[in-house]
């Protein structure tokens, strides 16, 4: 049975650094223009490789947009390293949302499918980090009314 951890629970800082290593050690490579290169020509592979596509050819735009977003990540990846904060959770869970769904925009318009398993992660943090925080919500009454 899966069991929900608020946000104040001691565990809950354990899934903020959680996904704080898995996004430091999916996005370090598009973190500079060399090793986007690489991760960029990997991906093209695997994607051949499995019938799933290939991404488009490298250019200037692609790549900096991609350090753009790299750079971001990793910094933001060691934020939440060093300071697992439960309100790093919730920052990054509404984060990951709006990347799961450009992530399914970009698939609906032709991305290679093998975006689905960063989709999965995206969404899996997401939800686990998320969660806790309507159940807050939830938990916390409703103010009394003006007339009572």
């Amino acid at each position: 049975m899966f069991r929900t951890v608020m946000p104040s629970h001691p565990a809950y800082p354990r899934f903020v650094r959680a996904s704080a290593w898995y996004d430091l050690v999916v996005t370090a490579g598009f973190a500079t223009p060399w090793t986007y290169g690489l991760v960029h020509s990997a991906l093209s592979r695997f994607g051949e490789a499995i019938g799933a596509g290939a991404l488009p050819a490298l250019d200037p735009i692609q790549t900096l947009y991609a350090n753009l977003m790299g750079s971001v990540v990793v910094v933001w990846a060691l934020l939440r390293l060093v300071r697992p904060l439960p309100v790093h959770g919730l920052y990054d869970g509404l984060a990951r949302t709006l990347f799961a769904l450009w992530q399914a925009y970009a698939l609906a318009h032709g991305a290679p499918s093998w975006l689905w398993l960063f989709l999965a992660a995206e969404a899996a943090f997401g939800v686990v980090q998320l969660a806790p925080w309507r159940l807050v919500r939830g938990a916390v009454s409703a103010p009394p009314s003006a007339g009572s």
